[in-house]
């Protein structure tokens, strides 16, 4: 630190220093530095799953507020939802996507596709999103929207809109992956644990996989 004073007071001596703008470099840097590092999940017997998840995407959320043009909730939203299908399906039956690969140009149904079933995840229902619904229901396929909670009221109310309301399936995510967990645990404390690992192991895989940014993992602290 006596470096760093001594640096900027020689600066100054060539001309005035905004401290402002060092303020802003440094301040960047610690978001930088933030950014860099997995999401974490504490198993603790006392917390519901449902608050695991909700903890993971909350920690999404907060750094996204700090890295304009990011979003990490979005994409920790679909390979939680993609690791979870594969823990209880086994691997091998849909196709993994990165988040940025958009699904509309590529003529994807949506962001998973199993059976007849187009699952769509996403932290921000939209029309856009609800038109491609109404594509997979006119292509003969059944539309799932998986969103956080207070997007739920969001997707209905667009549907309803355009008549769609009861014939998409609208679920919230935190209930989506933490009923799979209990079922894929058998409803076992030990189970439970051991589920949640294999989740968190097999979405880190996908990330490695699908994703350039490995801040994107998460870290299990047991």
């Amino acid at each position: 630190m006596r470096k760093y004073v001594s640096f900027l007071n020689k600066l100054n001596e060539k001309g005035a220093v905004d401290l402002e703008a060092v303020e802003e470099f440094w301040i960047d840097r610690v978001h930088e530095f933030f950014a860099g590092k997995p999401f974490k999940i504490k198993l603790d017997a006392s917390r519901s799953l449902r608050t695991v998840v909700r903890d993971v995407i909350g920690q999404a959320q907060d750094r996204q507020k700090t890295v304009p043009g990011m979003y990490y909730a979005g994409a920790v939203m679909q390979h939680l939802v993609g690791a979870k299908l594969d823990c209880a399906l086994g691997r091998g039956h849909f196709q993994h996507n990165s988040f940025s690969t958009a699904d509309a140009p590529r003529d994807r149904a949506g962001d998973f596709f199993l059976g007849d079933v187009a699952i769509h995840v996403t932290t921000a229902p939209s029309e856009a999103v609800i038109e491609r619904c109404r594509e997979n229901l006119n292509n003969g396929h059944r539309p799932v929207l998986v969103t956080i909670q207070r997007g739920l009221t969001v997707a209905e109310g667009l549907a309803a809109n355009v008549g769609l309301s009861d014939r998409i399936d609208f679920f919230e995510i935190e209930q989506f992956v933490a009923l799979n967990i209990y079922e894929i645990a058998k409803f076992a404390a030990e189970g439970r644990r051991t589920a949640v690992a294999d989740v968190v192991t097999r979405y880190n895989e996908i990330v490695d996989e699908f994703e350039t940014d490995p801040s994107l993992k998460i870290e299990l602290r047991r």
